[in-house]
């Protein structure tokens, strides 16, 4: 036997226009040369947009449980749901209470997930502000 051959792999070559394809897929994966203003704008923005997204959720959801408890109060919605009379006011209280203390803290929320992110994403900012200046 001889063992020169066993020591070849296997080789494929790609034609040009799947070479094109790999080169425009590998692009996507390679860091970008981001320019360091842009990126600072970006980071900062990506801070606001998640408090901003979890505060607007907090909001929405107690603005509609407060108005599902007043239309529980105020009409006859309770009797279309099958419930008595006299257990839809009650639940219509709990409900709408609980809608407006949502409501309430939704930017209590925004301010508390905004403070926690700058701290967290403080150091990065400062090294890129650092590099900008010395410019």
């Amino acid at each position: 036997m001889d063992n020169k051959n066993d020591n070849h792999g296997f080789t494929y070559t790609y034609s040009a226009k799947d070479q094109e394809e790999l080169k425009r897929i590998r692009q996507k994966y390679i860091s970008s040369n981001e320019d360091k203003m842009e990126r600072l704008r970006r980071l900062d923005r990506r801070v606001t947009e998640k408090a901003q997204a979890v505060s607007l959720v907090f909001g929405i959801i107690g603005a509609l449980l407060l108005g599902l408890g007043m239309s529980l109060v105020m009409t006859e919605f309770g009797e279309m749901l099958g419930s008595h009379r006299d257990m839809a006011m009650p639940i219509g209280i709990v409900t709408g209470m609980i809608g407006g203390a949502l409501a309430c803290f939704a930017y209590p929320i925004y301010n508390h997930i905004l403070k926690h992110e700058r701290k967290k994403i403080a150091p990065e900012i400062l090294k890129l502000t650092d590099e900008l200046l010395k410019k």
